[in-house]
């Protein structure tokens, strides 16, 4: 099992925390976000650990892992900054964005689960939301399920009715799985960069949400692993000082 993290965004919602240095490197608890996310997967025996960076690269710090660095940075989005680790994606992989803290736990509850496809999904998302006006439920990356429980769509325009929680930006993708989603983003490519994917305006700039969504309707199984808290996103010196004041 292979863990990779997308940490190459600009943090620009959390200057000037992020003047100097990448958003995964501002510390939590006396360590960088980073540094909380491969703690967890060490405790779960994941050490084959691969950061993509781009704004700030050069202050990413962290022992035993690879990098991969997306040039294109400033101009793309997660699901661009993913495929940069080109070879490195392949088997069976954790995804987790760069700027979210979870409990060690998390990772180990969703390698229990087997479906081709998981993501790490919060029931209690609404609390979270209690006061956070610098990032409304709008920017919630909501997810519905089907009657078999396997997610029917997810992302930023599922709005809260019938939505079951939140994605939190942790996935774990078989093997199979990650090839499929290669010939899904091969497909989307030969369409162009600049052609509207998803729910966004051009493929450039889509979230890893926009092809979930995409497999899904191709047949794709994405399972559900819930839990209730016990993780923070950090997106804005709003999200930073309340998780100073609570991790």
């Amino acid at each position: 099992m292979k863990a990779i993290v997308i940490a190459a965004g600009m943090g620009r919602r959390l200057r000037p925390h992020t003047d100097r240095r990448a958003k995964c490197m501002v510390p939590i608890a006396g360590k960088p976000i980073l540094h909380h996310t491969i703690e967890a997967f060490r405790a779960h025996g994941i050490d084959d650990i691969v950061v993509i960076r781009g704004y700030k690269g050069g202050s990413i710090q962290a022992k035993g892992v690879r990098f991969v660095d997306n040039f294109r940075h400033r101009e793309n989005n997660i699901l661009e900054s993913l495929f940069c680790a080109g070879r490195e994606l392949c088997g069976d992989v954790l995804v987790s964005y760069g700027d979210i803290l979870y409990r060690p736990y998390v990772v180990g509850r969703l390698l229990e689960h087997h479906q081709p496809g998981v993501l790490v999904v919060d029931r209690a998302w609404r609390q979270i939301y209690e006061g956070r006006s610098d990032h409304p439920i709008s920017e919630a990356e909501l997810c519905r399920v089907n009657p078999f429980d396997s997610v029917a769509e997810v992302g930023k325009q599922v709005g809260p009715e019938g939505a079951v929680g939140e994605f939190i930006g942790l996935a774990k993708l078989s093997s199979a799985l990650v090839a499929r989603l290669w010939a899904v983003y091969q497909q989307a490519l030969h369409r162009g960069r600049e052609t509207p994917y998803g729910n966004a305006p051009r493929l450039r700039q889509a979230y890893l949400t926009d092809i979930f969504n995409d497999a899904i309707g191709q047949g794709e199984i994405f399972g559900v692993c819930p839990i209730e808290g016990d993780w923070r996103e950090i997106d804005t010196v709003q999200d930073y000082t309340r998780a100073v004041q609570e991790w």
